[in-house]
């Protein structure tokens, strides 16, 4: 999932936001957020949804399906 890994890296990045701090608002580790970023691992379907709750975005915008909202901060 190459774009999910992409829109993660994105959305972060927009929110200028560590992988630390994204990790421990999920309830995963750093280095395994850092694996999805990187699309060296695949999010299981609980992470999905607390990823996209994190992020503000629905399932299919996180996963490329649908495009991201604007990201204006």
């Amino acid at each position: 999932m190459e774009q999910l890994a992409k829109n993660l890296l994105s959305l972060r990045s927009a929110k200028r936001l560590s992988r630390d701090v994204v990790s421990k608002a999920i309830g995963i580790s750093a280095k395994t957020y850092e694996r999805y970023e990187k699309n060296e691992r695949n999010p299981d379907a609980p992470v999905l949804v607390k990823l996209a709750d994190f992020y503000g975005v629905t399932l299919d915008q996180l996963a490329g399906r649908a495009p991201l909202p604007d990201q204006e901060s």
